[in-house]
């Protein structure tokens, strides 16, 4: 079904992409030449919650702030049909079907004609993992499904009888965003839950096939997989064995900002938080490389070769799980004062890989983004207890956790654009403004470095921090003070302009002396 104007239980109807005619659309991005992944800033995004409309219109009316900021792609959590009026969207079961509340297909098109008309690239969450439980009629036209489970429900036939049909299905719905709706690339979700044991696995046919329709329709197309295996072999090219994905997220980054940050270290941050490892996930990329993980209780992940580009990697410091997925879905902006925001923005923004901000991180915003459905009463008092259950397992009252069913926990999780007036969030705000554009002007920041060519410094007991970028040119330091009391940092070279700084900062020859919870940029000379 290409539109379910009533919901994933009523009727479909067909929807005729670029007739001529009176149902023609009316494109008018025809000049539009794409968005390259490196260099660019990306902006991650719920429709529901981003603004109170909760439309795809909604969107368009904050293009301009977007295009402000410095941000050069958005990407939007799943839009495609999901049972009830909000949802994450990771219940989708209509995949062809942009969501009817949000706007439905000819919305979703205006959202992204709109933001093409901006210099503004697009891109899509999608779900090829598993389907939602509720609406999930797929199974009634072939074996879509396989005997295979994830942690999601039963997994999709990829390499079973009759699967080549299943597999087309699946890449023709990822060829339908990028050709008929203007989608500039995809973000795949939880690949690792793809269960395939061909010789040629469905990530790899899936790239290839984008490959040829960028050929065609001469842009970039991009595909971004989200993977927890911690494996190279997703963005390596396909001669050199790899499945030729453009660029994976990787959540030990996020892990290593986040546990160094606000200090926890429960459940997966135990391996975390500190600068020893902060160094190399902020160098190597992966800090589970073939090493120990404490939280699987096994050897995790493979070294990422050091000539890979540094930009295959997506990083973040906040994202819709690693918010959404906490028992109250509270952001580090809820607790962690504004000295320490300013340092995460400065090692994510001035990293080598291809940074992204979830909606409203930029100004510090309070509002929470909570986990919400609005399934059927049967299945959404599962969803109640199976949620309240888990977080009880780990020491919460079960009454604290945020009903999913409650209309309030959705709408607490909107974001209060008010909040921005005052001084606190616009303090951030401005820094972050003023880091992405540094990143775009300042060459050493820019340049496309490989994973292997990034240098960091630490002293764990002084607590400061430092990574350099750049060569033999020209290098830039970023350099950071964690602790509370003053520290003189030894950045190992003469000190030259202080690109950006954040609390008190002297120079002093080689040395560049931090007040407490203090990060400066800086200039390096032979």
């Amino acid at each position: 079904a290409s539109a379910l104007p009533f919901g994933v239980h009523g009727p479909a109807q067909l929807v005729q992409h670029d007739p001529v005619g009176e149902a023609a659309f009316g494109w008018t991005d025809g000049r539009w030449r794409g968005v390259p992944l490196a260099g660019s800033v990306i902006y991650e995004l719920h429709v529901g919650t981003f603004t109170e409309k909760g439309t795809f219109e909604g969107v368009i009316e904050k293009l301009d702030y977007l295009v402000e900021l410095g941000i050069d792609a958005i990407e939007l959590l799943p839009c495609n049909s999901f049972p009830g009026q909000w949802n994450w969207g990771y219940d989708g079961v209509g995949l062809y079907a942009p969501q009817e509340s949000y706007g439905g297909p000819t919305g979703l098109k205006r959202l992204v004609d709109a933001a093409h008309s901006r210099g503004l690239g697009v891109i899509m969450d999608v779900v090829y993992n598993h389907l939602g439980p509720d609406g999930n009629y797929l199974e009634c036209f072939g074996p879509y499904f396989s005997t295979k489970t994830t942690s999601w429900g039963t997994s999709v036939n990829l390499d079973g009888a009759h699967a080549n049909t299943v597999r087309s299905f699946f890449i023709d719905n990822a060829l339908m965003w990028l050709r008929d709706y203007h989608i500039d690339g995809l973000r795949l979700d939880a690949v690792h839950a793809l269960s395939d044991t061909n010789a040629i696995h469905f990530l790899e046919e899936l790239s290839g096939r984008v490959r040829d329709l960028a050929a065609q329709v001469r842009k970039p197309l991009f595909l971004i997989a989200e993977s927890d295996l911690n494996d190279p072999k997703m963005i390596k090219s396909v001669e050199a064995g790899g499945y030729g994905l453009d660029a994976q997220w990787v959540d030990d980054v996020h892990h290593s900002l986040h546990a160094t940050l606000t200090g926890e270290r429960q459940g997966y941050y135990g391996d975390f938080g500190s600068l020893p490892v902060l160094a190399k996930a902020l160098t190597k990329g992966f800090v589970h490389d073939g090493e120990w993980s404490s939280f699987r209780k096994r050897n995790h992940g493979r070294p990422i070769p050091s000539n890979v580009p540094a930009s295959r990697l997506v990083v973040f410091l906040q994202d819709h799980d690693q918010i959404g997925n906490r028992a109250i879905g509270d952001r580090i902006s809820a607790t962690l004062p504004p000295t320490v925001l300013h340092i995460g923005a400065a090692l994510l923004l001035t990293s080598p890989y291809t940074p992204m901000l979830f909606q409203g991180e930029e100004w510090g915003a309070k509002t929470p983004f909570q986990f919400f459905t609005n399934h059927n009463p049967q299945l959404g008092e599962a969803v109640r207890k199976g949620r309240r259950a888990e977080f009880a397992e780990h020491g919460w009252n079960s009454e604290d956790i945020p009903d999913p069913q409650d209309p309030k926990t959705f709408k607490d999780s909107k974001l209060d654009w008010n909040e921005m007036q005052k001084s606190e969030h616009g303090g951030l705000l401005k820094w972050y403004k003023a880091l992405i554009k540094l990143r775009r002007t300042v060459p050493e920041l820019s340049r496309q470095e490989t994973v292997g060519a990034i240098e960091a410094d630490y002293d764990e007991k002084e607590k400061w921090f430092l990574v350099r970028r750049g060569d033999e040119n020209g290098k830039v330091a970023v350099v950071v003070n964690f602790g509370k009391e003053r520290r003189a940092v030894p950045v190992k070279a003469k000190v030259g302009e202080v690109l950006l700084a954040n609390g008190d900062y002297e120079v002093k020859e080689t040395d560049v002396v931090l007040g407490g919870e203090a990060v400066a940029i800086v200039r390096l000379y032979h």
